[in-house]
């Protein structure tokens, strides 16, 4: 991907456009029309639901797809027979560079850094679904390469556009809850495979899907049907797991509301899989079935505040405050903020705010709207993304905001890695009563300028990953 290529794309492009795009005339923000050119990565699954999302703005125009599973994209293609096919991201980059304003990424969690960074260097503004990256150094670097460039970023976390997160900030600011000390998320992910060995068997690598491509940064392995389609969330090698799969639309309402920065401390508590009459299973290369993490942070006006994240079925106590006929929320998960004052709970899905006791909500005159709306809420999330290419102005979840959101969310993670990695004792075998030495449960304590566990040496490594030689960030 060089220079010269970009250079030789552009005057091509402005030969053949009528009306020229932005980067024709070295503008970064405001086409001078109103369509978006766009390249779309990963649209299939989820994917494809954001390529609708983009094409229903009746804004943008889509240059070329690109997707390593013909049978997954296959909608999509079928949606839009005219639009340029290819299964490498980098053949759009080679042919297209130059007509593109934007790109759209929904790859698995593994390749959005991959994929996304070399356009962003060369200007283009960037959708990137969440969680934003797959290790905490790739979401920093992504936050640099943003500000450094000055694009607009939208990350996917289509609850960062809802009225509801403004309120549940206005609400809190006016203080009716008071300091807030404690914070309790929860979801029911997974809902896929985790807790499970690593695949033995070679499977038959189905047709139209170009599996080395698919691996991308991540180490060359046989295919096997446990990784996909879906599955790969619950492999450390892809995927992120359950809070990196829920975290940033779920964390995002406190995260917003208080502006909580990187967290200070991390500790995790997981399920045990057994696999024998006292034998532990290794099962570490895959997410735990469920989780418990708690991270810590020092807040200027509440003082320290402790998050709790469960998922996999298990949920945090529920408050005295709430009545027997009352439900905490829907059964997705949800958040629920207790200040010395009264407590905020809000939806996972439908990001409905009210406050316990329910009686609050009769006596409480909420304050006027103080944080703009977007028009359509979290269903013009995308349209949000749009607007901002195209005319400028601010978006729900740019980069400088869910970078952060989601380095607090994977430092989650590196607790759990923490708590699930074992090495067998010398001289012992599987079997064995308590064969395997390792921390177990213990506080990471987290030096978030400097991406660093200051007390654990060996989480460090989780902080990045190795790469497959041709897949460096650079």
């Amino acid at each position: 991907m060089q220079r010269r290529k970009f250079l030789k794309n552009a005057a091509s492009a402005s030969a053949a456009f009528t009306i020229v795009p932005s980067f024709v005339l070295g503008k970064t923000h405001v086409p001078p029309s109103d369509t978006l050119y766009v390249g779309a990565f990963g649209v299939g699954g989820r994917g494809s639901g954001v390529v609708r999302g983009m094409a229903a703005t009746n804004k943008v125009k889509f240059v070329a797809f690109a997707d390593v599973d013909d049978r997954r994209a296959a909608q999509t293609y079928e949606a839009f027979p005219n639009v340029k096919r290819y299964k490498d991201f980098r053949k759009v980059y080679d042919n297209h560079l130059g007509e593109l304003d934007a790109i759209m990424v929904a790859t698995p969690d593994h390749t959005h850094a991959s994929i996304a960074l070399p356009f962003m260097r060369e200007k283009k503004h960037a959708y990137v679904e969440k969680p934003l990256t797959h290790n905490i150094k790739e979401a920093r670097l992504m936050t640099q390469v943003a500000a450094e460039n000055g694009i607009v970023t939208q990350m996917g976390n289509q609850g960062a556009s809802s009225d509801d997160s403004r309120k549940a900030r206005e609400w809190v600011e006016s203080g009716i809850i008071g300091k807030v000390h404690t914070i309790d998320c929860w979801t029911n992910r997974p809902v896929w495979p985790q807790g499970v060995p690593v695949p033995s068997k070679k499977h038959k690598i189905p047709k139209g899907l170009d599996w080395d491509l698919w691996l991308g940064s991540a180490a060359m392995r046989d295919y096997n049907n446990a990784y996909l389609p879906f599955k790969w969330r619950g492999w450390w090698d892809f995927g992120t797991g359950a809070l990196g799969d829920m975290g940033c639309h779920i964390i995002e309402t406190p995260f917003s509301v208080l502006d909580l920065g990187y967290p200070t401390e991390a500790e995790a508590s997981c399920t045990t899989v057994w696999v024998g009459d006292f034998v532990e299973a290794d099962y570490s290369p895959s997410c735990p079935p469920s989780s418990k993490i708690h991270l810590k942070f020092q807040h200027e006006t509440h003082g320290d505040i402790q998050l709790n994240w469960y998922d996999g079925g298990l949920k945090p106590d529920l408050p005295d405050e709430l009545k027997d006929n009352e439900s905490i929320g829907d059964s997705g998960g949800g958040t629920i903020m207790y200040g010395d004052k009264g407590i905020l709970v809000v939806d996972t899905y439908s990001k409905n705010a009210r406050l316990l006791p329910s009686g609050l909500m009769d006596l409480y005159k909420p304050p006027s709207p103080v944080y703009p709306r977007i028009p359509n809420g979290m269903d013009g999330h995308i349209s949000n993304f749009v607007e901002g290419c195209l005319n400028g102005g601010a978006t729900s979840s740019d980069f400088s905001k869910a970078g952060p959101l989601t380095e607090t969310v994977l430092m989650g993670n590196l607790a759990i890695k923490a708590y699930q990695y074992k090495r067998l004792k010398p001289g012992k075998k599987v079997g064995d009563w308590a064969p395997y030495e390792y921390p177990g449960r213990r506080k990471l304590l987290w030096d978030g300028e400097n991406m660093r566990i200051t007390n654990y040496e060996k989480a460090n490594q989780w902080v990045s990953r190795e790469y497959r030689k041709g897949w460096e960030l650079g």
